[in-house]
């Protein structure tokens, strides 16, 4: 078996720092949203992909996919969110078997109230405490990552 290629101080620094930083800062985040819209950041991942879709409207499978959930975890959130109304489960005209998630009116109306005071967290927790060049670099970062992990995922809207 070959010897591990350890980590070195920096490589270790850099690694430790992202797991850290990533846990505080979703935490913190999430906080913040749920504060102050009642949404929980699974909420909000919901509605942004559907504000996002064609029509307000994705299959359930697709919405899993996105959100790394397997399709029974999604349908059982998307479950409780019906029942605040704001979102809505239809059959899907292509596969009797699936079901196609909407955006209520309701859940659109809640997204746009409770996105600037998202928008405004994640400024005040990330964005707002780096340089453009900094903003730069981590775009970049993240590019080369995903392009690794999800080759074709984009990060533009």
């Amino acid at each position: 078996m070959a010897e591990p290629r350890w980590l070195d101080d920096d490589e270790f620094r850099a690694w430790i720092g992202y797991r850290r930083m990533r846990l505080l800062l979703d935490a913190q985040v999430s906080q913040d949203l749920t504060r102050e819209s009642g949404l929980s950041a699974p909420d909000y991942d919901v509605l942004s992909a559907l504000t996002s879709s064609e029509g307000h409207r994705r299959r359930l499978t697709e919405l899993a996919e996105r959100m790394l959930w397997s399709k029974s975890r999604l349908s059982r959130h998307i479950g409780r969110m019906e029942q605040r109304g704001l979102v809505a489960r239809e059959g899907c005209e292509t596969d009797a078997r699936g079901s196609v998630i909407t955006l209520t009116e309701h859940g659109l109306r809640t997204i746009q109230e409770a996105a600037p005071g998202h928008v405004a967290s994640v400024r005040r927790h990330l964005i707002d405490l780096l340089s453009p060049e900094q903003i730069e670099v981590l775009g970049t970062i993240a590019e080369t990552v995903l392009a690794h992990l999800a080759p074709g995922e984009e990060l533009r809207r």
